[in-house]
């Protein structure tokens, strides 16, 4: 079976879950470790952990790339640097489930995206459940009943830069394997933080040092499955999974940083997992093939 055919979708599901419980990993920890380090410093030194983890392997992992797709690997670093940047000074800042609400900006963008740009399919009934999917976020975040702060304006901005390094992330998936594209995103923000990182530096400590290591290696962990669930299915069967991080990161901010939970967070999760089901059968079943087709323009 050809590799990148986009036709497992039960696979694609299977690796962005796991890929969401890495990244729901990272989150507590960033979380936990607060605003004693600048953002620019933090994220440096949890890519330059991720560099490391991959170095044995990365000079065999560039031999005869060629000259395009080493400028794209640059372009995706370029965004995912500025989104990481964003990412770690709102996550220090504000409530766990709030920072992954917000994020949901991110798998809306990208579901547009992979229509719009990609041509992948997008049928009435995954519109449907998408749509589903948001309003139980919408409900989960309340927007209009507690005010915007620098922290929740730098969460969105992380979501749209983030989407963009996703596209090229998804055009890299037919020219290179998910381990090197994995380990060229490490590489290439490490380059871009560390100027950044260096203007702000402040002494850390070894705590913070070893947290960080396990912060490089659940997101080098998230990225991977990412990459793989992107070989597997399309974006508008992926993405919407990502929704289920919610669910585990308001458990995590209740149970370790006791923020609140109430009734709205039950509803808004209920109301996502069913959507993420409903699409996932869909698509495993073939039920939507003729809406897709019909909605193919190419």
């Amino acid at each position: 079976m050809n590799m990148t055919d986009l036709g497992r979708p039960r696979e694609g599901v299977m690796w962005m879950v796991l890929s969401g419980l890495s990244f729901v990993g990272v989150n507590g920890i960033v979380r936990y470790l607060g605003t004693d380090l600048p953002a620019a410093q933090s994220a440096f030194l949890r890519f330059a952990f991720g560099v490391v983890l991959l170095a044995p392997v990365l000079p065999a992992m560039v031999r005869g790339m060629s000259g395009q797709v080493l400028k794209l690997f640059a372009w995706r670093g370029l965004m995912h640097t500025i989104a990481v940047l964003f990412w770690f000074y709102a996550m220090a800042r504000i409530p766990v489930a709030h920072a992954t609400a917000i994020g949901y900006l991110n798998p809306v963008l990208m579901l547009i995206a992979g229509a719009v740009i990609l041509h992948e399919a997008f049928s009435a009934r995954r519109i449907i459940a998408v749509a589903v999917a948001l309003v139980g976020a919408l409900i989960v975040l309340r927007p209009g009943v507690q005010a915007l702060n620098l922290g929740h304006l730098s969460q969105i901005g992380a979501s749209v830069f983030f989407c963009a390094s996703y596209l090229f992330a998804k055009r890299l998936t037919g020219l290179a394997s998910a381990s090197v594209i994995v380990a060229m995103m490490s590489v290439t923000v490490t380059i871009g933080l560390a100027p950044l990182a260096w203007w702000v530096w402040v002494p850390v400590s070894w705590a913070q040092l070893g947290w960080l290591a396990i912060v490089a290696g659940c997101a080098t962990s998230g990225h991977y499955c990412m990459t793989r669930a992107f070989r597997a299915a399309p974006l508008t069967v992926t993405q919407p999974v990502t929704f289920l991080t919610l669910v585990w990161a308001t458990a995590l901010g209740a149970i370790l940083f006791n923020e609140a939970v109430d009734v709205f967070v039950l509803l808004g999760g209920a109301m996502i997992i069913g959507a993420i089901t409903f699409v996932t059968w869909l698509e495993a079943s073939g039920r939507d093939a003729v809406d897709a087709a019909a909605l193919r323009q190419d």
